[in-house]
């Protein structure tokens, strides 16, 4: 079975409960659940997230959304995502960050068709206007057994480092409407917030299909709405930096 995890917990500390915060009368992972159901890959859709009391709201909101949820690890996201694996029989997956809320199904399909075409074990897709991977069931449980830190919240150096086992691609069959420009599409400061609700807004006012074309033509012609979170692009990839360094410098 094929699958798309997404990956959500409400205990953030930069933005807290991000995940369930109201744009427009919905939660903002709302519109991402919406958007990726839409897939023409995927069997099914599994937010993973957390045992924390805080999670259960997730939990019901996968459920009214009409989809399936895993909770596991608070710290291990790969060890979750292996649970979910195993509980639902997934073979292969591509990832979605459930602050990514524009995060869009043509971009997940797009690592599906290359898994489809390569049958490749680790898709990295990291770079584009949100970061996804595709991974398999044998990568990940290749992982699972021989990683010996907790700390995955990110994921791709446990990958790499055990490369050797599995066959690890770049995506590679990316249309090019997924490369990333001067737009942040990231949910994870309060300006970003600000982003989204001002896009999201626009398309509620003048009921338009927000898909990602649409998206990315209202953005071109309005840059002041890039503006608003742009600045934060930098100290965002310099946390993850500091992140992934410290994984590394702990081992893995």
């Amino acid at each position: 079975m094929k699958s798309i995890l997404i990956s959500a917990r409400t205990n953030s500390t930069r933005l807290p409960e991000k995940a369930m915060l109201n744009i427009c009368g919905k939660p903002t992972i709302q519109y991402l659940i919406e958007n990726l159901k839409k897939s023409h890959y995927s069997d099914d859709i599994i937010l993973c997230t957390t045992l924390e009391s805080s999670d259960d709201n997730l939990c019901s909101l996968a459920k009214s959304c009409g989809i399936k949820y895993f909770r596991g690890s608070t710290e291990d996201k790969i060890d979750r995502w292996l649970g979910a694996c195993k509980k639902y029989g997934v073979e292969f997956f591509v990832t979605a960050d459930g602050d990514d809320i524009f995060c869009d199904h043509g971009l997940i399909d797009s690592i599906f068709e290359q898994h489809e075409r390569t049958k490749s074990d680790f898709i990295d897709g990291r770079g584009l206007y949100n970061d996804v991977y595709g991974i398999s069931f044998v990568a990940i449980e290749e992982v699972c057994k021989n990683k010996n830190n907790r700390n995955t919240e990110f994921i791709k150096p446990y990958f790499d480092a055990y490369g050797n086992k599995y066959k690890i691609q770049k995506a590679d069959n990316v249309p090019s409407i997924y490369h990333k420009k001067n737009i942040r599409m990231t949910l994870d400061y309060e300006e970003d917030l600000l982003f989204f609700k001002e896009v999201i807004s626009h398309f509620k006012t003048i009921e338009e299909d927000m898909n990602f074309e649409n998206i990315l033509s209202f953005l071109e012609k309005n840059p002041h709405v890039t503006k608003i979170n742009w600045f934060r692009e930098e100290s965002w990839k310099q946390n993850q930096n500091n992140m992934i360094q410290s994984i590394k410098d702990k081992g893995l």
